[in-house]
C-alpha cells in the first residue's frame, strides 16, 4: 500500500529526529545516514507496510543498520 506523500514527509522528519536523538547525532547525519538507508527505500517503495510502523521501531532498525554499515566499513 501506498501512503500519502505528504504523511510520508512527516513521517521521515519524525523518524530522523528520533534516530538522530537516538544516537546523537546532528539532524543533518542522520537525514545524510536516512535517505540512503535501506529503511527509507523500504518506507518509500511501500515494502511491508513500514510507513505503519512506530517512529521508535523504524528509529531502531535505522540505528541497527547504521552500527551495522559501521562494523563492516572498519572490517
Amino acid at each position: 500500500m501506498m501512503a500519502n506523500p505528504i504523511l510520508l514527509q512527516k513521517k521521515y522528519s519524525r523518524v530522523i529526529a528520533c534516530f538522530a536523538k537516538l544516537l546523537g547525532l546532528s539532524l543533518d547525519e542522520a537525514l545524510g545516514f536516512f535517505y540512503h538507508s535501506e529503511v527509507y527505500q523500504l518506507i518509500r517503495d511501500g515494502v511491508s507496510d513500514m510507513h505503519c510502523m512506530s517512529d521508535a521501531y523504524l528509529a531502531e532498525e535505522l540505528r541497527e543498520e547504521f552500527i551495522s554499515s559501521k562494523q563492516s566499513i572498519s572490517s
